[in-house]
């Protein structure tokens, strides 16, 4: 259980790094043509990032299987949205 449970708190700890590093890309591209759209866009993101480190902060403190099972939901999720607005952002930039 306790292998279970490091292996979990890895496998999330390495996906927030990744989001993080894949926020700051979407900030870079967007850099000098942020419409209000992209900034709330951005913001969203990192927003929904933090919202879903707190909970992995709390869960450290429980091991409880629904808190994982959310967080894995809120990552899942989180991480389809970050590529769509990654995805958008590369060809609205590429198309200028």
């Amino acid at each position: 259980m306790a292998e279970e449970t490091k292996t979990f708190e890895e496998t999330v700890r390495s996906q927030l790094e990744k989001s993080k590093s894949q926020v700051e890309e979407i900030e870079a591209l967007a850099k000098g043509s942020l419409s209000q759209a992209v900034n709330d866009a951005i913001n969203g993101l990192k927003n929904k990032r933090q919202e879903i480190a707190n909970k992995f902060q709390g869960l450290k403190t429980s091991a409880d299987a629904k808190a994982k099972a959310e967080i894995v939901a809120d990552l899942d999720k989180f991480n389809v949205v970050l590529g769509q607005v990654a995805t958008k952002l590369k060809s609205h930039t590429a198309a200028k």
